[in-house]
């Protein structure tokens, strides 16, 4: 597969700008760069949801034009999206069929395929659920299978481990293996570099639109030289942070319980407490009650027993509005779904927790509006065109910098961090995970959900794990050990580590 001199505009931005790609047969091909480098607009040309302005695009020697995505799986091209392309209230075996199947098929049967693939790639779901009661885990799941079971000859893959554990990623980078070998190609877009070097043969490397390294064999490389081409200079990563004086409990979470979207019970009697001054994480594979909490906490979701107090005030079932103003600060997983309205401007998007404040009587001043949103963007790097266009064009990274940005800005009392780092480059990790730290050394309680163990070990002062809806084990992240933790993680262990 070859991309040559690829030109993609936007208004008032230039996504790609002459990049060139090239994937031999049988290769797991890494397309790496910053947030907003031009990786998924590229991989957008390749699957037909863009049309290049300029540029070529060959599949085995033959040159296309695709005019939509179903052109692109006709020349054997299948992506799985960063952001998910799932219908809800479909089953997962429904929406891994959609579109794809040439024959009526039996409920029965479609669903015995999926679980068949399922298992044969161990992507473990259940075929029968709607996709709305999933985990994002799980739905990031069902988008590989997707791919899979159209059996396309070359897999564009767009960050697809950063909704998995580390453990599940390893997995997914054997499943990769065994398909490169059988004769597909591969091109995996992360910004895990470990990832990259553990089980890709190649990589590019995009920059500002432009194609800066190409093809470099990963076996000659490593990650800092990789890291350094990303940006142009070597990145600096996050350290742990020092002791901090840790106060009152600002988050307390006693007895709470509460039933999932299948009306299961998704929570079990959660007992936890955040102090201010300190972070503590939750560690756990996907779907074992932590979005359930975090959302209660928020006050998206009622709770079927238990308390949820902020700095001693009792805040069990307010609303979202009044959370926010007693000083919770948000950040939820689902960025698109629950956190921003992709159709509204940047304006709009940033302002959504406190337009009142950029009011006067019924309607909006446009000038505060925007000098709010112009702070937000300056102070947390978020790389935007126009700001009074939609955000839906933004690339991932850019979108939860805005979130995040929009979330924190306020200094809130407590802060609950969902994922927050998922999907960003290095750079970008690093300057979401230093503005977490800052709001512990200001005095915040950060509470902060991952599936990166790597980052709950450098960033909390405690560790709990969740497994079943239930907190099984405390861990003091600096002496744990992280088999304890794995253990934890799936079951197999409880208690307290060390």
């Amino acid at each position: 597969m070859e991309l040559s001199g690829i030109w993609k505009r936007f208004p008032g931005v230039v996504a790609n700008a002459g990049a060139s790609l090239t994937v031999r047969t049988g290769s797991i091909h890494a397309v790496l760069g910053e947030n907003g480098a031009g990786k998924s607009t590229l991989m957008n040309v390749l699957a037909g949801v863009y049309r290049p302005d300029e540029g070529v695009v060959s599949v085995e020697g033959i040159e296309h034009r695709f005019r939509a995505p179903a052109d692109a799986l006709t020349a054997g091209i299948g992506m799985v999206h960063q952001e998910f392309r799932l219908v809800p209230s479909f089953t997962v075996a429904e929406n891994v069929v959609l579109g794809a199947a040439s024959r009526i098929l039996r409920r029965q049967a479609i669903e015995d395929e999926v679980a068949e693939l399922a298992e044969r790639f161990g992507l473990a779901t259940q075929p029968d659920h709607p996709v709305w009661q999933l985990s994002m885990g799980e739905r990031q799941r069902v988008e590989i299978l997707k791919a899979l079971w159209r059996d396309a000859r070359i897999l564009i893959l767009d960050e697809p481990t950063a909704v998995l554990t580390p453990a599940e990623a390893d997995e997914l980078g054997v499943v990769l293996r065994k398909m490169a070998d059988a004769g597909r190609s591969v091109i995996f877009i992360s910004h895990k570099l470990h990832e990259v070097t553990g089980f890709c043969d190649e990589a590019t490397v995009l920059r500002g639109g432009r194609t800066v390294a190409a093809s470099l064999r990963v076996a000659d490389t490593d990650a800092g030289e990789l890291a350094s081409l990303m940006v142009g200079s070597s990145p600096m990563t996050t350290e742990r942070p020092p002791p901090h004086p840790v106060g009152d409990a600002l988050l307390e979470v006693t007895g709470l319980c509460a039933l999932g979207d299948r009306g299961l019970p998704a929570l079990e009697s959660v007992d936890l407490k955040v102090r201010a001054g300190e972070i503590v994480g939750i560690a756990g594979v996907a779907g074992n009650g932590q979005r359930e909490l975090c959302q209660v906490i928020a006050g998206l979701r009622e709770s079927t027993a238990g308390t949820v107090r902020l700095a001693g005030q009792d805040m069990t079932g307010v609303s979202p509005r009044r959370l926010f103003e007693a000083g919770l600060g948000y950040i939820p997983e689902d960025r698109l779904g629950v956190g921003l309205a992709p159709r509204l401007s940047v304006i709009d998007n940033s302002i959504l927790r406190t337009y009142g404040e950029h009011r006067r009587g019924p309607f909006i001043v446009s000038d505060l509006a925007e000098a709010h949103c112009v702070d937000i963007v300056e102070r947390f790097g978020v790389r935007t065109g126009p700001l009074d266009e939609p955000m839906a064009g933004l690339s991932g990274g850019n979108l939860q910098r805005l979130l995040v940005g929009r979330e924190l800005s306020g200094r809130p009392r407590v802060v609950v961090a969902a994922q927050p780092t998922r999907g960003l480059d290095v750079q970008g990790v690093k300057a979401i995970q230093d503005l977490l730290v800052e709001a512990r050394e200001a005095g915040a309680a950060v509470l902060l959900v991952s599936e990166d163990l790597d980052e709950l070990l450098t960033l909390t002062d405690r560790l709990l794990v969740m497994h079943d809806g239930i907190v099984v084990g405390e861990f003091d992240p600096i002496t744990a050990v992280r088999s304890d933790i794995g253990e934890a993680m799936i079951g197999y262990a409880a208690g307290v580590g060390t």
